[in-house]
């Protein structure tokens, strides 16, 4: 099967964003509701694939094929991504996202293969383009003891802005079932570190970026025009970990430090 075959391939969803959502997603981040507009990376809590019981995989993930390309490697994260914010979303708005997948790559990385799949959303409300982005997914395959995983790089200092995080299984629970994310990495703990290989439950990386895009707009004191982050290293709810920022003539820069100083995602970020 080629997967290339995949590219070009599109879908449709249609969703109302829920202010009760909104409201639950504002609690999960312990603060206030937002108000008239979603904040940046809060749509990710809508337009999720819902899938029956018996269509999922062994990750918690529906089974591959349909829209997504039928990728033979078992374990799936979310590699990266890059948005530009047209107009603000609202709060209570009848919204549609247009998906098309743009890209399929196989490569071979020291951890062995890998396949990134790159996928374009478009969400429009009340006739106008609210935000794009690009989702890139990488697979890769189990994995093998003879091989442990790089030590990942150091994180940069020297950070202006930075916010503490302490994260747990609470906080990973509520963030799940808010994006109806039932990747097992997050929540079951025996699966995240016996089948893939995991320290602990792995904290989301849409998560970790959307919390570095509310750390940009707050100290920023500015909305945000454009913002693309790439995840480096997982994070685990067993330690706390660091959002740090400084802001630069482009916008600002920004990383997420887990313990140990490691770096864990990169992001930039350019103002409206």
């Amino acid at each position: 099967m080629n997967l290339a075959d995949w590219i070009g391939r599109t879908e449709t969803a249609h969703e109302t964003i829920e202010p009760g959502r909104i409201a639950a997603l504002a609690a999960t981040f312990d603060r206030d509701p937002p108000g008239a507009e979603v904040p940046p990376g809060w749509h990710w809590a809508f337009f999720n694939a819902v899938a029956k019981a018996r269509d999922l995989g062994r990750d918690g993930h529906p089974k591959r094929g349909g829209f997504l390309p039928p990728v033979a490697l078992p374990r799936r994260m979310w590699a990266g991504g890059r948005l530009v914010y047209h107009a603000p979303l609202s709060v209570g708005s009848h919204a549609t996202r247009v998906s098309r997948i743009d890209k399929v790559e196989e490569k071979h990385g020291k951890s062995g293969a890998l396949v990134f799949v790159t996928v374009h959303h478009a969400i429009s409300a009340d006739g106008t383009l609210r935000l794009e982005e690009e989702h890139d997914i990488v697979y890769r395959a189990d994995p093998d003891p003879a091989h442990p995983a790089p030590k990942p790089p150091q994180a940069p200092s020297g950070e202006d802005w930075s916010r503490h995080v302490e994260p747990g299984p609470t906080l990973l629970f509520r963030y799940s079932a808010l994006t109806f994310n039932g990747h097992r990495i997050h929540y079951d703990r025996s699966y995240a570190t016996d089948v893939e290989g995991y320290a602990g439950l792995v904290v989301h990386g849409p998560m970790v970026a959307t919390m570095l895009q509310d750390l940009a707009v707050e100290r920023a004191g500015r909305k945000l025009a454009r913002f693309e982050f790439r995840g480096v290293s997982p994070l685990f709810d067993t330690a706390p970990f660091d959002l740090c920022g400084r802001k630069d003539a482009d916008g600002a820069e920004l990383w997420a430090r887990g313990p140990g100083g490691i770096l864990a995602m990169t992001a930039r970020a350019a103002f409206a």
